[in-house]
């Protein structure tokens, strides 16, 4: 059915454009996340566990800007991180305003064995594509959500 006016246009051009294949997308990731990884845990988690076990503990600060995320949304996912014991959290002997966040036993192991199926949830969501699309996509899309350099 072809559009009548050009506000219909424009309207089915918007319900068409990044926003909503941005929603459909991450509503197909976290579907996939839930069947398929874990329940209980959630994709910025298990960046958080990940960026600590890859690079070592690190201030409350450089973790959330690490793992993009805001500052309202850092502290109360640590809480619930560290309430699982999957990571500590301490002040800073040198700067008692500064929190210190490190990964335990518990949360290594946990990501160390997620990491598999992460990826596998990942390749099943890029199947369609050819080897050379994958990389363009995903390249693609680290251009668009990278912060704009000076």
């Amino acid at each position: 059915m072809a559009p009548k006016r050009a506000d219909d246009r424009v309207l089915l051009e918007a319900i068409s454009g990044l926003g909503p294949l941005a929603r459909q997308l991450n509503q197909l990731h976290t579907r996939l996340w839930h069947e398929q990884v874990h329940r209980e845990l959630t994709g910025p988690q298990f960046t958080v566990l990940s960026l600590l076990q890859t690079r070592g503990a690190m201030d409350q600060g450089t973790l959330g800007a690490l793992a993009r995320l805001d500052k309202s949304t850092a502290a109360p996912l640590l809480e619930r991180l560290h309430s699982k014991g999957l990571v500590d959290i301490t002040r800073d002997d040198s700067d008692r305003r500064r929190k210190v966040v490190r990964i335990t036993e518990s949360g290594r192991d946990l990501a160390v064995r997620l990491a598999p199926t992460v990826v596998a949830v990942s390749e099943q969501m890029l199947t369609g594509f050819s080897p050379e699309e994958r990389d363009q996509f995903l390249g693609l899309l680290h251009r668009l959500v990278q912060p704009p350099q000076p």
